[in-house]
């Protein structure tokens, strides 16, 4: 088991998928968020509610995994 203060070492090529995993997940959002005010029936407006919360699930996950294993530290900027 893992010391709760160690770092999770990483690839760089599983760092960058995880960004690139996060990025889309954000991206797609973005584009389902924009696409609701444009949906007029009724059941699609459902399926897009239903596309946002569960990307927004992901994406929260995604964060979560990079939080509880310090995989990623901000510093503060001065």
């Amino acid at each position: 088991m893992r010391e709760a203060n160690e770092l999770r070492k990483l690839s760089d090529a599983e760092m960058l998928s995880l960004t690139e995993l996060l990025q889309m997940e954000t991206n797609a959002l973005t584009k389902v968020k924009a696409a609701r005010t444009l949906a007029s029936d009724q059941e699609l407006q459902r399926m897009i509610e239903a596309t946002i919360l569960a990307a927004e699930g992901r994406i929260k996950g995604i964060q979560q995994f990079i939080n509880e294993n310090d995989i990623v530290r901000v510093e503060e900027v001065h």
